[in-house]
């Protein structure tokens, strides 16, 4: 009998990762890790680049999540420069934010993730993805690239190009918007949104009836905290904000700008994992364990929709209300990340056609170039997974010194572990494995939408927060290299 299964390369991901399965004597599941392969680096490489060039080389992290790095990184800059960004600049920024939202969610949801609960389990590998599923349901697929191909013309209008864009620049952004170009706009946020309706009745109406049983498992669920970013009325805003905790009972925990990321958000390192654990500080790394006493966190649209109430767009506030009626609140079925990815995916069209309507998007007053140079500055967005960091440390001539970027996919790689073990326990029995079983492990962390080229930039002796090791107090054991 086997003890020990691998899944390599772990499928339907962005990246290079693979799951190691570890059994008992009885065939029964002992533990089972997640394990990143890929290393990148770019917080090293990064080091001597002019602060101005860093929104444009941290795009080039991920052609997924390109946008994400772009936005944080302008933001530290703005911050490095002393910039106050305009108001039509900043306008700006977050319409093109929702439109790469919903870039981003769409490719995951439709092309990554819906042939897991679309198509038959038992259907062969070649044939169990977006290629399956656009012989077998084509309108779903069909729709979901008109929802793409929308946002990517968003996208382009916008930032320049679609995939790694270059229009956030320090101080505001480097093109306005026209009259026309907010009519063209204006006309495919709202055929978005009519997509973005259907995609949560066909959520709502057909994947959650087949697979509520899976959702509602136990082994599916992780009571952790959460975080995301809130505006000034505490609701969940993309692009800007201050960063929110709240505890596995949906109560507050900690709210703090991002600049003191570093007093509440702490690393651990494993030898298996090329990603690092990020957890909270005040509370201690305890190992893989969910629960108040544990410092594990999740971020995401889950998470988002956690650490707010009712602060979306009208439509997708209805939805939000008939998921909470469903799982309660706060929310922590895994596999509802997909339910919230789609909930997202409305309000950020919503979001859009409030952001258009108001005429100071189409103002000329896009940049602003007066401010006092300070040389260090962190930048925060939710990126489509989650919370993204940014912080650089500049020279006086403003060449990066230090570069740390913490990522979604990182903050919740302690997450997919113990949920790609929970689910390796509830489906191996007895040594019995198939490739339907092995599906059903990957399915977990898929649920994550884990972005693996972002998640592996950090080498030891960086910056002070990637060198330290804490106890379960908080308190430092130890320093690898100052």
């Amino acid at each position: 009998m086997s003890r020990f299964i691998v899944i390599e390369p772990a499928s339907r991901l962005e990246g290079e990762a693979k799951i190691s399965i570890f059994l008992d004597e009885n065939g029964n599941v002992k533990d089972a890790f997640f394990q990143v392969i890929e290393l990148r680096g770019f917080e090293q490489f990064c080091i001597g680049r002019p602060v101005e060039e860093m929104p444009r080389i941290t795009s080039r992290i991920c052609g997924v999540c390109s946008w994400a790095h772009h936005m944080a990184s302008a933001k530290a800059a703005d911050v490095i420069f002393g910039r106050d960004v305009t108001e039509t600049a900043r306008r700006i920024r977050e319409l093109s934010y929702n439109a790469h939202i919903i870039y981003s969610h769409t490719i995951h949801f439709y092309v990554m993730a819906a042939a897991d609960f679309l198509l038959s389990p038992d259907i062969f590998p070649s044939r169990r993805n977006v290629i399956g599923l656009l012989k077998e349901r084509p309108e779903i697929v069909k729709q979901a690239f008109k929802l793409r191909l929308n946002t990517k013309r968003i996208q382009e209008i916008v930032g320049g190009k679609a995939t790694h864009p270059t229009a956030m620049i320090p101080g505001g952004v480097s093109k306005r918007i026209s009259l026309e170009e907010r009519d063209e706009i204006a006309k495919l946020v709202r055929e978005n949104l009519e997509l973005a309706e259907k995609g949560l009745e066909l959520f709502e109406n057909e994947i959650y009836k087949k697979f509520k049983d899976e959702i509602l498992a136990e082994e599916n669920i992780l009571r952790t905290y959460y975080v995301g970013l809130v505006d000034e009325h505490d609701c969940y805003n993309f692009y800007d904000g201050v960063i929110k905790v709240v505890d596995p009972n949906g109560k507050e925990y900690a709210k703090f700008k991002s600049h003191k990321y570093r007093d509440h958000i702490a690393e651990h390192v494993e030898s298996w994992c090329y990603s690092k654990f990020p957890y909270l500080k005040n509370i201690g790394w305890k190992g893989f364990i969910d629960g108040a006493e544990s410092g594990i966190y999740r971020v995401g649209p889950l998470a988002r929709l956690n650490v707010t109430d009712d602060c979306f767009g009208e439509k997708a506030n209805e939805h939000l209300k008939k998921m909470r009626e469903e799982l309660g609140n706060p929310v922590h079925h895994t596999l509802a990340f997909h339910w919230a990815r789609l909930i997202e995916i409305l309000d950020a069209s919503e979001r859009m056609l409030e952001l258009l309507s108001d005429d100071t998007i189409i103002g000329g007053d896009i940049l602003n170039t007066e401010g006092e140079y300070v040389g260090e500055g962190v930048g925060v967005v939710e990126a489509p997974r989650g919370l993204l960091i940014h912080h650089y440390i500049a020279d006086e001539n403003g060449l990066v010194k230090n570069a740390n970027i913490i990522v979604a996919t990182t903050c919740n790689m302690a997450a997919i572990n113990l949920s790609v073990k929970n689910a390796a326990k509830r489906y191996i029995k007895e040594g019995k494995i198939s490739d339907k079983v092995l599906n059903m492990v990957e399915i977990a962390f898929r649920a994550y939408d884990p972005c693996l080229a972002c998640a592996t930039h950090s080498l030891p002796g960086l910056m002070n927060i990637s060198l330290t090791i804490y106890d379960s107090e908080g308190n430092v054991v130890k320093r690898l290299r100052k």
